[in-house]
């Protein structure tokens, strides 16, 4: 069915961004590309514009072999910097989607998809077989640093533009619903590290907000807390009750480790052993590691320290 030019304008106007109008001329790589960078990030969008009535008039069989120019088709340099920006742009999803895999795997993996992504626009294409290798010879050069994404996009583009070659003509083409079931898949593979990280960082986020209520009524007591404190210390309040009924007294090293639990915990001295359960639920949920993936080191220490509390306030009840 013959495309309209007309038409192609509309979509370009209501979802450009998303590249609409590339899936209706069949140009699925570009309409990808499109997806997966808001248009180009905005640019190239507007670029289209101008290129529609040629997209339409090759869409339709107008265009004929020899408008090719070659059998090569010619270096050109805004391919090559669109090559080096996606390249970059997709190693560095991979470096914040993608933190529990090797740096030395995912980035150049990502960064040579995103070159190969670029090559593919159009009627052009390249060997992603040498891409990969690129992006990933570099990348090991560089040891796999997140600053390593600039040289393996280079060197992945650098050996695009020395493989490059046209599509073949004639090729058949998938019907539209395996086309968007394709392209549906590529996105979800993009997307889904991305949703996973963003959902482990809100998840702290709410752990976080929901013990603010919590440190605001412990901040309030705070004045009366250090007030009993000074009046223990000065002999004007009475102990614990377990020390009035004689339960024995203990030795002060103890007395230290048990006000450094409460402390940890984040309770006063003498708290219920409801107190101390409740808390160590709560601040457990909050430093969880696997939660905390961005301060590892800091969450595992604080959680250490709640589960040494815990049994430190809990054996002697036991």
């Amino acid at each position: 069915m013959a495309k309209r030019l007309l038409v192609a304008y509309g979509l370009w106007a209501l979802g450009g961004p998303l590249g609409l109008h590339h899936i209706y001329l069949g140009r699925d790589s570009h309409a990808l590309l499109w997806m997966l960078t808001l248009g180009g990030f905005g640019g190239g969008w507007l670029w289209d514009f101008w290129h529609l009535p040629g997209w339409v008039a090759a869409a339709n069989g107008a265009r004929a072999p020899e408008d090719r120019g070659g059998p090569v088709p010619a270096l050109s340099p805004l391919r090559l910097m669109g090559q080096v920006t996606v390249g970059m742009y997709f190693g560095l999803v991979a470096a914040l989607g993608l933190p529990w895999v090797p740096a030395l795997l995912a980035q150049p993996l990502a960064v040579g998809l995103g070159v190969q992504l670029v090559s593919s626009v159009g009627d052009q294409t390249a060997e992603a077989p040498n891409i990969l290798a690129a992006a990933f010879l570099a990348s090991l050069l560089f040891q796999g640093r997140v600053l390593a994404v600039l040289p393996s996009s280079l060197a992945a583009s650098i050996v695009a533009q020395r493989h490059r070659r046209y599509k073949p003509r004639g090729m058949p083409r998938p019907r539209l619903a395996a086309r968007l079931y394709h392209l549906g898949l590529a996105c979800l593979a993009f997307a889904a590290p991305l949703a996973c990280r963003g959902l482990c960082g809100a998840a702290g986020v709410l752990g976080t907000l929901l013990a603010l209520p919590r440190a605001a009524i412990e901040l309030l007591l705070l004045p009366l807390r250090a007030g009993r404190l000074l009046a223990e210390i000065l002999g004007f309040a009475g102990g614990s009750p377990a020390q009035e009924r004689g339960a024995g007294f203990e030795p002060s090293g103890r007395s230290k480790r048990q006000q450094w639990a409460y402390e940890v915990l984040g309770l006063a001295v003498g708290s219920s052993a409801e107190d101390v359960h409740r808390s160590y639920r709560e601040l457990v949920k909050v430093w969880h590691p696997d939660h905390n993936r961005q301060r590892a080191e800091e969450a595992e220490k604080r959680f250490i320290e709640l589960q040494e509390a815990y049994e430190e306030l809990v054996g002697p009840r036991r």
